[in-house]
């Protein structure tokens, strides 16, 4: 049996509610103990992590790959993951080959185990070809093994559509991934429609489109049952919506990109197309209604939102360039900063990584539970180091937060107890 024994780690496990130094031991791939006291183990291989913390990998519930745009591979991606500490990669669909099939779903599955790296959780299309009109077959994704299903960023041709998919989905004990925007307010906005957008002569997005949007959802939430996942909240007011509807008991959970909690509409200043987002990034009271939000509950989960482009996407005037952020490698450390502003305490920053994702995908990990796969990352919480576009792993260079200084690191990543990630 493969033996592997991490000895005085601080073992940081929110799910069980473990915050201790101790050693902990794999077995064959899995979780075998958590102990507060020294081990010895006869023909482990010994892993010294005094001064390191130890936690469950991470689950991003947000990422497009973009492999069938030749902006990245599920193998770069993969490794990129793998470097930040992600152990479990939720692939949204993308319209230029829609996970729509289970042809389509089993390459991605098929390719990311070759990469022998992450896991790949994929997301299904809840419309053929992101089209908005016909549904796709939903129980046959998911037993092909999608997680979930969505429109990601294309609309339905009608509400009609939309009620029918919700039903479908909840006969298919599918949870909806959706992303609350009413694209006829959208039109051709780029920027967060205010002053900023005002001042710089660049078309508005209003907070409309999130509320209006939302509003839909939820009310259909309601009327189907379905249990539905806010993908990207980005306003105080959908916040305070999201709020109000837990509160009716509606099925709901939410999320927010990481780079939501750090930037804002002042951030596109100086026409940075860096900071090109949608949702965009919003007023600093929006901010501020995130970060309290996560902090009380209403929003469950912090994800990535990642979405990596060639650099020519981002070289374009603002209005033309291709929104996005390639966000993996930076999930961590800005999330973390949340801990360092006081924003959320140690413990539930972790959670909104890796339990809470868990339970929103219904998968058993997000836990050093004994008998638990051994998907978990090994951090150096005082390590200094500076973003550098030439160390990013993906594919995607286009991030911006290029040169910022951050302390902790991930040092090593494990998936069912084999190293993961690319450091020799």
């Amino acid at each position: 049996m493969a033996k592997l024994l991490f000895k005085n780690a601080r073992i940081l496990d929110p799910a069980n509610d473990v915050d201790q130094l101790g050693d902990l031991l794999v077995i064959d791939g899995k979780v075998a103990s958590v102990s507060s006291g020294p081990s010895d183990i006869e023909d482990a291989q010994v892993v010294e992590a005094s001064g390191k913390w130890l936690m469950p990998g991470i689950i991003d519930l947000g990422a497009y790959v973009r492999h069938q745009e030749l902006k990245a591979t599920v193998e770069s991606e993969s490794a990129a993951a793998a470097n930040a500490g992600i152990t479990h990669l939720c692939c949204m669909p993308e319209y230029a080959k829609p996970t729509d099939s289970t042809a389509e779903v089993n390459l991605i599955h098929d390719k990311a185990s070759k990469s022998g790296k992450v896991r790949f959780a994929v997301i299904g299309a809840m419309t053929e070809g992101l089209k908005g009109e016909q549904l796709t077959n939903m129980g046959g994704l998911k037993k092909a093994g999608c997680i979930a299903v969505s429109q990601g960023h294309h609309k339905f041709i009608s509400l009609d559509v939309m009620r029918k998919a919700m039903e479908y989905a909840k006969t298919c004990e599918l949870r909806l991934f959706l992303h609350p925007l009413e694209y006829g307010l959208v039109g051709e906005g780029c920027v967060h429609e205010g002053a900023m957008a005002t001042r710089l002569g660049l078309p508005g997005v209003p907070v409309t489109s999130e509320t209006i949007a939302l509003s839909n959802i939820l009310l259909l939430a309601e009327q189907t049952h379905s249990n539905v996942h806010i993908c990207r909240l980005s306003s105080a007011a959908g916040v305070d919506m999201i709020r109000k509807a837990k509160a009716r008991g509606i099925s709901v959970t939410a999320d927010v990109a990481a780079h939501q909690l750090h930037l804002s509409e002042l951030d596109i200043k100086d026409y940075n197309p860096l900071c090109y987002t949608l949702p965009p990034l919003r007023a600093m009271s929006d901010q501020a209604a995130l970060r309290d939000g996560l902090k009380d509950g209403t929003i469950d989960a912090i994800c990535s939102d990642h979405q990596p482009h060639h650099i020519d996407a981002k070289l374009a005037p603002f209005q033309e360039a291709s929104p996005g952020i390639s966000a993996l490698e930076t999930l961590l450390p800005l999330t973390l900063q949340l801990v360092e502003d006081g924003v959320v305490d140690l413990k539930a920053a972790i959670t909104c990584l890796s339990a809470t994702p868990a339970e929103i995908i219904d998968k058993e990990a997000g836990s050093l539970s004994v008998g638990n796969n051994a998907d978990m990352l090994l951090y150096d919480p005082t390590l200094n180091w500076t973003l550098d576009a030439s160390t990013i792993f993906s594919n995607g260079k286009n991030t911006p937060f290029v040169g910022r200084e951050f302390i902790g690191k991930v040092i090593q990543t494990y998936v069912r107890g084999q190293r993961a990630d690319t450091y020799s």
